[in-house]
């Protein structure tokens, strides 16, 4: 369903909602995501290029809708399908793996699977940057197949050598997300050289 046309549309209406644009209610998630981006930025299910918008010009997109894509490129913002992105991006070119809102829509498998996809485009060290929804938020969009918690994050992260850095709630602390849609965990790390021991973590709540 997230590759269907209407889909795109609405990640455009949702977006584009008079009261957020009145109340500038992106600005804190604008700050946080320029804060957790580290230099270029691969933007892996970037929709219309909500968070492409925020990176100015530090970012590059890529997705499998086609029409998400398009309309992301009329807001002068670097987006690509999967195929054109492979086409293009080379191994090891980016500094930051964002990868928000994304990992909810799939089984474990493909999502794990779609994360060893464009971890190769990260350089060695580079930042993993991983965003999924909490209750209320999860509920709100049919298309979301799997809950994704601190428990998942961080369990994906191990089988990905991933040293866990931070996992927090955001913008509120974690029981807000049983009422406001926009709570987010946000999981960030290192990744790892294949083959390299994962390092104790020091992780704050």
């Amino acid at each position: 369903m997230t590759e269907d046309h209407g889909y795109a549309q609405r990640l455009q209406r949702l977006e584009s909602v008079w009261w957020k644009r009145s109340l500038h209610v992106q600005g804190p998630y604008r700050f946080n995501v320029r804060r957790l981006c580290q230099g270029r930025v691969l933007d892996v299910g970037c929709g219309v290029g909500r968070n492409l918008s925020h990176l100015s010009g530090r970012g590059v997109g890529v997705d499998h809708n086609a029409t998400a894509v398009s309309l992301a490129r009329k807001r002068s913002l670097t987006a690509f399908t999967p195929e054109e992105f492979g086409k293009r991006a080379l191994l090891g070119s980016f500094d930051t793996l964002l990868v928000a809102h994304v990992l909810e829509h799939l089984d474990a498998v493909d999502g794990e699977a779609l994360l060893r996809t464009y971890l190769p485009y990260l350089r060695t060290g580079g930042r993993v940057v991983l965003i999924t929804p909490q209750e209320r938020g999860w509920h709100s969009d049919e298309t979301h197949v799997r809950w994704i918690g601190p428990a998942e994050l961080r369990s994906v992260g191990k089988r990905l050598l991933l040293q866990e850095h931070r996992l927090l709630s955001f913008p509120f602390p974690q029981w807000m997300g049983r009422f406001f849609t926009y709570n987010e965990f946000i999981f960030v790390a290192t990744a790892l050289p294949s083959g390299t021991p994962e390092p104790a973590s020091n992780v704050r709540g």
